[in-house]
C-alpha cells in the first residue's frame, strides 16, 4: 500500500488525470498490489499514455501490468503503451468487437516495436467480464435463458481470438519473437445461487487463455468440478444462443457498451474510495493517533 501512495505523490497532476489502474501480482506472494488514477482522464489517450509509462518505470516489479479500460479511447493508448514496452491488461471488454478492437492496438504496438529493431516479446492479456453479462440480463428474459448470455459472449470471444491467432499476420509475428495477447476471463464467479458454482469454470475452459477465479470458485471446483470439454474454436452454439437472446429483447452491442461504461464508472469510485481512506489514515498517524487512523 506504502509504495502504490508513493508512487501517486512521485508521479505528479498526470497522472492524477490519467485513466489506468495498476495490477501487480509478485510470484509466490499472497498479496497484489494495485496504484493507479481515477477515471476522468482515461478520455484523453495522451494523459493515459504518460500515466501508464510513469507509472511502469515508478512501480517497477517485472511481472507488473498496468490496466487501461478497453473503451475506444483506451484503445488509443494500448498502440503506444505496448511500442514503449509497458505490459498492459486490457480490462473492461465485453464483447468480441471490444476484444479484436484491443488485439490489433497490442498488434500495431508490437509491429512498431519491430520495425524500430527493439524486442516484439511485450506482455498483454485482454481482460473479458463473464458475469456481469448475466447479472444484466437475467431479470429481463425468461428462465431458460438464464445464466447463458456470459458464456455465449465468451465463446464469440475466443472464436474471434483463435481467428487471430491462425491468421498470417499474427504467424508472422509470432516467427519473430513476439508472444500473443492472451484472452482472460475476468468476473468468474457466479452470482446467482440458483446456478452451478463451477459455471465459469467448467464452461470456459481453453487453451491460450487466463482465468482469474476468485478463491470460493477455485475450492468448490476442486471439490465437485468437472470439465468436459473445452471451448469450440468456431465459436459452438454462440450465435444461436445469442439470437434467442436478441427474439428475447437483449441488444448485446448496446449492453455490452452500458457495461463497459458502467465498469470503467465503478473502477473510478473504487479508486478514489481508496485514496481517500489512504489520505484519511495518514492524516491521523501524522497526528500521532495511529489508533484512530481510517476511523470515521
Amino acid at each position: 500500500m506504502r509504495r502504490g501512495s508513493q508512487a501517486r505523490r512521485r508521479s505528479g497532476p498526470r497522472q492524477r488525470r490519467a485513466g489506468c489502474w495498476i495490477q501487480a501480482q509478485e510470484l509466490g506472494s499472497p498479496t497484489a498490489r494495485q496504484v493507479g488514477a481515477d477515471d476522468d482522464g482515461w478520455h484523453n489517450p495522451v494523459d493515459t499514455i504518460a500515466a501508464a509509462a510513469n507509472l511502469h518505470r515508478t512501480a517497477q516489479p517485472p511481472n507488473l501490468f498496468i490496466k487501461i479500460p478497453g473503451a475506444p479511447e483506451g484503445v488509443r493508448a494500448i498502440e503506444a503503451t505496448i511500442f514503449a514496452g509497458v505490459p498492459v491488461n486490457v480490462t473492461l471488454l465485453f464483447s468480441r468487437e471490444q476484444c479484436v478492437a484491443a488485439a490489433q492496438a497490442y498488434l500495431r504496438g508490437i509491429e512498431r516495436r519491430i520495425a524500430a529493431g527493439l524486442d516484439p516479446n511485450a506482455g498483454s492479456v485482454a481482460s473479458i467480464f463473464v458475469s456481469r453479462w448475466d447479472v444484466a440480463a437475467n431479470a429481463k428474459v425468461p428462465p431458460q435463458l438464464r445464466n447463458r448470455l456470459g458464456v455465449a459472449i465468451a465463446k464469440r470471444a475466443y472464436q474471434g481470438y483463435r481467428e487471430l491467432l491462425a491468421s498470417p499476420r499474427w504467424q508472422q509475428l509470432a516467427v519473430a519473437g513476439a508472444r500473443p495477447q492472451r484472452l482472460l476471463w475476468a468476473s468468474a464467479g457466479t452470482k446467482d445461487p440458483d446456478v452451478s458454482d463451477t459455471l465459469y469454470i467448467e464452461s470456459l475452459a481453453a487453451p491460450d487463455t487466463i482465468n482469474t477465479v476468485p478463491d470460493r470458485t477455485m475450492h468448490a471446483f476442486a471439490d465437485h468440478g468437472e470439465l468436459k470439454g473445452v471451448l469450440p474454436v468456431d465459436g459452438g452454439d454462440a450465435e444461436d444462443v445469442l439470437a434467442e437472446f436478441a427474439r428475447a429483447g437483449v441488444d448485446d452491442p448496446a449492453l455490452a457498451a452500458q457495461l463497459q461504461r458502467e465498469g470503467a464508472e465503478s473502477f473510478g469510485k473504487s479508486w478514489k474510495d481508496l485514496l481517500d481512506r489512504i489520505a484519511a489514515k495518514s492524516a491521523m498517524l501524522e497526528k500521532g493517533d495511529p489508533t484512530r487512523a481510517g476511523q470515521p
